[in-house]
């Protein structure tokens, strides 16, 4: 679904990302950890079109899309729910899920859907965007991508701000997303969280990956527990 090889970016004469490959494959959730500053949402970014890569390769649903523009992610079935959530705060809930839905000619049935799914939404469609809650903020960006219909989600840290019971239920979300069909690659810096959802993961140091491998190796590798974890790690989904 995703595969990223050799990549390469930056700003201006600073390099980021420095020779990261990675891939995503169907039905599977992909976590990429790190800590703040390691260049997670510079990776993301690069891989949709919103930073054009120095060098590498991205293949997103078997096209290759390096250096193309953001738009075109989304008709490659690929959507980004970006860092802060971005919604339109003067625009009311289901107006954000319109927006969210421009290219589908069914938006309506899957809006519908994404009610399902997130019924305290449905309790605020005609609720101005901005008045939510940090949670609510985060199912909306979430609604926004998946009335789209992608086959591939990417989240960048969906739980930053929120509460620790927030976190629980986004990340709770993102878990059931996988049961529906869709593909997501996660980017956070709530380690414990991720991993706990996440078949497989990444950790990103300073614009490189350090480790990969199933989240059940990870989550007792002494330097992921050292670093990222704690010693209260276990009790996060008891």
């Amino acid at each position: 679904m995703l595969r990223v090889s050799n990549l390469q970016c930056g700003y201006g004469s600073l390099e980021v990302i420095k020779g990261v490959s990675l891939h995503v494959s169907g039905g599977e959730i992909v976590a990429l950890v790190g800590a703040n500053g390691a260049g997670k949402t510079t990776l993301l970014n690069s891989i949709v079109g919103l930073l054009h890569p120095w060098h590498g390769k991205v293949s997103i649903n078997g096209r290759e899309t390096t250096g193309q523009p953001a738009w075109r992610s989304v008709f490659n079935s690929a959507v980004l729910v970006p860092e802060g959530r971005r919604i339109f705060g003067d625009m009311t809930v289901r107006e954000n899920l319109v927006v969210g839905g421009y290219r589908n000619a069914a938006r309506h049935l899957a809006i519908e859907e994404v009610f399902d799914r997130f019924p305290k939404l449905r309790e605020r469609q005609g609720q101005l965007a901005g008045t939510l809650s940090g949670g609510e903020q985060q199912m909306l960006a979430i609604g926004r991508a998946l009335v789209a219909r992608p086959r591939l989600l990417l989240l960048d840290e969906p739980s930053m701000g929120l509460a620790p019971l927030l976190v629980k239920e986004v990340f709770r979300a993102v878990r059931d997303l996988k049961e529906h069909g869709v593909t997501v690659f996660l980017v956070e810096q709530n380690a414990v969280g991720a991993l706990g959802i996440a078949d497989r993961a990444y950790v990103l140091e300073t614009g490189e990956i350090v480790l990969e491998g199933d989240t059940a190796d990870l989550l007792h590798n002494p330097e992921v527990k050292r670093a990222y974890l704690g010693k209260g790690y276990k009790e996060v989904w008891e």
